[in-house]
């Protein structure tokens, strides 16, 4: 086989037959597969076997009940699954035509390139089909900040946030990824120095639906962005300077309430142990909950070093403000910062340290009576 199309899937039923079709004739005379790896809650697997039995490819269904790591994670799924040796990773909504696809090929049969990207921001490329001024400003942004970062890794690519792109399967280490949420292509392009290919595509309005973009997804790639950087401890200090600011804004407006700066910092901390503890589990150690056992467990655990970890540090502030004359916020501040790396050992090493080995999940296509779906 010469091709796997990937397509991962979220709740895409009304695009399916279109997708099917399009990608169907585009590839017309060669040897391919589609692949939906869906995460769906609605009815999409369902379509996707009705859409199969009259395709012109062959077209296989992975439906995931627990879909790790988002799109990425169905992306990774597809890349293991696949029959071919190149993929080619789009989106299910048809803002990456389909059309396309030919001249991807024809690039990655240079020989020369490991990846082919489909790119928004080469010459010939629109992003037309981003809903706004506002997305299209936020995708630039993120764009340069993203190849600032990763300056030789990048250097070969104008948009390393698509998801539109072809690559060699056997250039990639599968097993050094880490997907997180929508940018899988800056985790493969970020893990692995890869020769890149570009062609240009114009970005289209979706076909049905509504976008998936959301505010937590911008967290969780700027969380993503810091750990392919820096590394988990980064990630881990951005959480923790969230709830840093978080903790001497509430306790800054609790003494402006009147309360005194103890029992303000106290109820401070409370509340932001818990909210660091969420941060940590859906974006610093998302990728180690399942082998660390009950997520009540580890939040006891969470819940009760820091808890002990601030009756020593609150004594110490108040020795600060006392005797060294420090301002109250300030010397939060001070305290907050030394409490981080013995926060970060812990939770790494104890929170999250993994209880079993995760059983490697076996996935057998089996044929459909009805309907030519192969289904994992």
């Amino acid at each position: 086989m010469d091709l796997t199309v990937i397509v991962p899937t979220f709740n895409e039923g009304p695009n399916v037959a279109e997708l099917v079709r399009r990608v169907g004739a585009a590839l017309d005379g060669r040897d391919a597969e589609i692949l939906f790896v869906d995460d769906s809650t609605d009815d999409t697997p369902d379509i996707i076997r009705v859409v199969a039995g009259t395709a012109s490819l062959p077209v296989r269904l992975i439906h995931r009940d627990d879909p790790v790591a988002g799109l990425g994670g169905a992306v990774l799924e597809g890349l293991r699954a696949a029959e071919a040796r190149w993929c080619l990773v789009m989106d299910g909504d048809l803002q990456h035509p389909p059309e396309d696809i030919p001249r991807m090929l024809d690039r990655a049969a240079a020989g020369d390139v490991d990846i082919v990207v489909a790119s928004r921001y080469v010459a010939g490329g629109t992003a037309g089909g981003l809903a706004n001024a506002t997305r299209t400003a936020v995708s630039r942004a993120s764009t340069a900040l993203t190849k600032s970062m990763f300056p030789r890794k990048l250097h070969g690519t104008t948009d390393p946030m698509t998801g539109f792109f072809l690559v060699d399967r056997d250039a990639l280490d599968l097993d050094a990824l880490r997907p997180r949420g929508f940018k899988i292509l800056l985790e493969i392009l970020a893990r692995r120095q890869l020769r890149i290919g570009e062609v240009p595509f114009a970005f289209a309005t979706r076909y049905a639906g509504e976008s998936k973009a959301t505010f937590t997804q911008g967290i969780r790639f700027l969380t993503q962005l810091a750990m392919l950087r820096f590394g988990r401890m980064s990630a881990f200090a951005l959480v923790g300077g969230v709830g840093a600011i978080a903790n001497l804004v509430i306790m800054w407006g609790l003494i402006r309430l009147g309360m005194d700066y103890i029992p303000a910092a106290i109820i401070a901390s409370e509340v932001t142990i818990i909210g660091n503890f969420l941060l940590l589990e859906y974006l610093v150690f998302s990728d180690m909950r399942a082998d660390s056992g009950s997520v009540w467990v580890r939040f006891a655990k969470s819940f009760t070093f820091n808890n002990i970890e601030a009756l020593v540090r609150i004594p110490v502030l108040a020795l600060l403000v006392q005797n060294a004359h420090i301002p109250s916020v300030l010397a939060a501040a001070i305290t907050l910062v030394a409490a981080f790396v013995v926060r970060f050992v812990y939770h790494a090493l104890w929170v999250y340290a993994p209880k079993r080995v995760a059983a490697a999940a076996v996935a057998t296509p089996v044929a459909q009576s009805t309907g030519r779906t192969l289904e994992s």
